[in-house]
């Protein structure tokens, strides 16, 4: 059956189809460590919408699972193709279709880049919202795909709030037109958000509805406060939320990954043990919002400096966008992603402290502050086989049921993929894991989309 799948893929879609084994043995793996046990049949490398809907009829017609990736920097294993499957990629379909000031909208393909469309959408005076940190090598289909979120979501939302409407190609090779160029839409039930985090397991997103913003005018504040611990800095980001401040950007690191970052960065080192918020300010009290967050931070045990200059703003958030690389050097790392309510976030440091303690492990940790979701990584040696150990996944197992305890979720942007099948049913309870699991199957009868993902057996 091999032979007659690419037999019929080459058929229909020549040279972009792709065995050469360099480009199956990426499309094994993703951002996360995480790989696939063996390659795929083939890459295709789509160039429009009619080479996604051949390749889903063909695979449709032969029971052949397919695997859609864009530029491989997700977090959970959610695109990582294997034995006897196609990876479709997208990350061609690079178009922006249509700006319309006027609307605040954009129809975009899914392979462009999350900061290429926004250097666009600039010469305009328009802005795409969602800020990942990967935002410079992401696909916005891929931010769609998982529902990501960024720097940016306390105050501008996350994907799920930006997007109007996607184009689907589903399994059978049917294109679908979901959502609405108009502000409001209401029409019978919202497909749009059903997509939206989904992980490949509708459809192939081959269009999206963007909704933008206008540049926000002025020049942003910068706040850098150092606390002696992790705990008090969480509270303190909690002082700044319970007074009714609203900044652009909160970001907290922990003593071990401050301390990575500098040592990356080549910058002096940080007093031992000390955490940082790094919180910006933007629009036009930029000014006013950031002199009242520097005296929260300050009445809560931080020391404060402040900047007005945009270039040095930058310099400060460097440290934190360095933070994946930084955790490169320390080893092998699990990259996690949980979240709770913002007033737990002090109570979740103390539960992954315990749980270092518990288990033995190092677990760097930073979080969007703004929004309570937090980024541990546990790291460890890796072993000849390449797999995670299993006493990581344990010390996993105690931190994502904390969050649970804590009234917070599995993933607040990374998404389920491979790493967190096991606990999904936790979460959601098991009716509501099994009407998911048969929404999918409405979606893709013969279960060929992305499957292993998601949803464990």
């Amino acid at each position: 059956m091999t032979v007659g799948v690419l037999e019929r893929l080459r058929n229909e879609l020549g040279d972009r189809v792709d065995t050469d084994p360099a480009a199956l043995e990426e499309a094994r793996a993703d951002k996360s460590g995480q790989r696939s046990p063996g390659a795929p049949l083939a890459v295709v490398h789509a160039s429009d919408v009619a080479d996604v809907q051949a390749t889903l009829r063909i695979a449709s017609a032969t029971a052949t699972p397919v695997v859609t990736r864009g530029a491989g920097t997700g977090l959970a294993g959610g695109a990582n193709a294997g034995p006897g499957e196609i990876a479709l990629s997208v990350r061609g379909m690079t178009r922006i279709l249509d700006v319309r000031p006027d609307d605040l909208l954009a129809v975009v393909e899914p392979g462009i880049v999350n900061a290429d469309l926004n250097a666009v959408l600039a010469e305009r005076g328009l802005w795409w919202a969602p800020d990942p940190a990967s935002r410079a090598i992401s696909t916005v289909g891929g931010n769609i795909a998982t529902g990501a979120g960024g720097l940016l979501c306390a105050k501008y939302g996350v994907v799920r709030d930006a997007v109007l409407g996607v184009d689907i190609v589903l399994a059978d090779g049917r294109l679908l037109s979901l959502g609405h160029r108009s502000v409001k839409g209401v029409t019978g039930l919202d497909l749009t958000s059903l997509v939206i985090g989904s992980e490949g397991t509708l459809g192939v997103i081959v269009r999206a509805t963007l909704k933008l913003r206008r540049l926000v005018p002025g020049a942003p504040c910068t706040v850098a406060a150092t606390f002696p611990d992790v705990r008090t800095a969480a509270a303190a980001s909690s002082a700044v939320t319970a007074a009714g401040l609203q900044p652009a950007i909160m970001e907290l690191m922990d003593a071990t990954s401050l301390e990575a970052v500098h040592r990356l960065l080549a910058l002096p080192m940080p007093t031992p043990g000390a955490a940082q918020l790094t919180i910006q300010t933007d629009g036009p009290a930029a000014d006013v919002e950031a002199d009242a967050i520097a005296a929260v931070l300050a009445a809560n045990g931080g020391t404060v400096s402040l900047t007005h200059d945009p270039v040095e703003g930058e310099r400060l958030l460097a440290v934190r966008r360095s933070f994946h690389p930084a955790m490169e050097r320390l080893g092998t790392t699990l990259i996690e992603d949980v979240a709770v309510p913002r007033s737990g976030l002090a109570e979740m440091f103390d539960e992954i402290a315990r749980i270092e303690r518990d288990h033995g492990v190092e677990i760097p940790t930073v979080a969007h502050a703004g929004d309570g979701n937090l980024h541990p990584n546990f790291v460890f040696d890796a072993p000849a086989d390449g797999e995670v150990p299993a006493k990581i996944w344990e010390a996993a197992d105690d931190l994502f049921r904390a969050a649970l305890r804590l009234g917070g979720t599995l993933t607040g942007e990374h998404g389920v993929g491979l790493l967190k099948r096991r606990w999904l049913a936790e979460e959601l309870g098991d009716d509501q894991w099994r009407l998911q699991r048969e929404i999918t199957r409405v979606f893709d009868p013969q279960g060929i989309l992305n499957p292993g993902k998601v949803f464990a057996p």
